[in-house]
């Protein structure tokens, strides 16, 4: 495969690899097997395996997002890029380059820009988050300045719920990374989207392609969430495609397993 190949990995719950014209950013890293009360029902990412990063994205600060652990297994010289409030508890892992942006605000990395969007979803929930912000992010290509037609970007959501202001977040979307689920049997209102609330995004985001992520990669133990790599009939992903197919049936819907990856270039054909 070609090294400068632009590609999506998902590495499971809300941990994709964004590979964009020769750079590589990791989203809300969580790579232990467990996380609090939660196990991993997936195979681990290997940390080593993601170097060279150029860049980690921070959405917000909730634990299953905000991992310090995962975080210490990747090298400290990376720039973070995260909400605002992240950079006090990054700077104490030992991350030198952390840059805060608020929604609108953006940064240039490696060639490409990161621009941080809105995103509905509580905080507040662990004294680590009252003071910060909760976001999303758009990777594009540095070379288009206006986000237009034909662009090469992603829609990292992070955790959100659906909300009118999605029609603008940007003007032409390839990719949109859409969390379909939570971690466990239910999900709170008002705050995540489930899939028909993720499939409903797609008529205003208006992406070319969507991949369902944070679903079935976590649980609590004896919960039946499903057997390791397995995507169940009724799984979150498979219901957001059905659902996609539906109200927005052109938009091309690619499910990943954890570890799965998808090539841009064929997806979208050469910009």
């Amino acid at each position: 495969m070609d090294e400068l190949a632009d590609r999506v990995t998902y590495l499971g719950h809300a941990t994709v690899v964004l590979e964009l014209g020769g750079a590589r950013v990791l989203t809300d890293p969580v790579l232990r097997w467990r996380v609090g009360p939660l196990v991993r029902r997936q195979a681990r990412p290997h940390a080593a395996r993601l170097a060279p990063l150029d860049a980690i994205l921070i959405s917000h600060l909730h634990l299953d997002h905000f991992d310090p652990p995962s975080l210490r297994l990747l090298p400290r010289v990376t720039p973070v890029v995260s909400a605002r409030g992240g950079a006090p508890p990054l700077a104490r892992l030992g991350f030198a380059d952390v840059r805060e942006l608020a929604v609108g605000e953006e940064t240039a990395v490696a060639g490409l820009r990161v621009v941080a969007v809105p995103a509905v979803h509580e905080k507040g929930r662990h004294p680590l988050d009252r003071r910060s912000e909760c976001v999303g992010f758009v990777v594009a290509r540095a070379s288009d300045s206006r986000g237009e037609v034909g662009s090469r970007s992603v829609y990292y959501a992070g955790d959100t719920a659906l909300f009118a202001g999605m029609r603008d977040l940007w003007p032409a979307i390839d990719v949109a990374l859409l969390p379909v689920a939570g971690w466990g049997l239910t999900l709170p209102e008002g705050e995540h989207m489930g899939p028909r609330q993720a499939a409903e995004s797609l008529r205003l985001l208006r992406p070319r392609v969507a991949v369902p992520v944070h679903w079935g990669t976590f649980g609590l133990p004896g919960t039946g969430l499903g057997r390791r790599g397995r995507l169940a009939a009724a799984s979150p992903p498979v219901t957001f495609r059905r659902y996609a197919r539906e109200l927005s049936p052109e938009v091309r819907v690619e499910l990943l397993r954890p570890g799965g990856g998808l090539d841009l270039d064929k997806a979208l054909g050469r910009a």
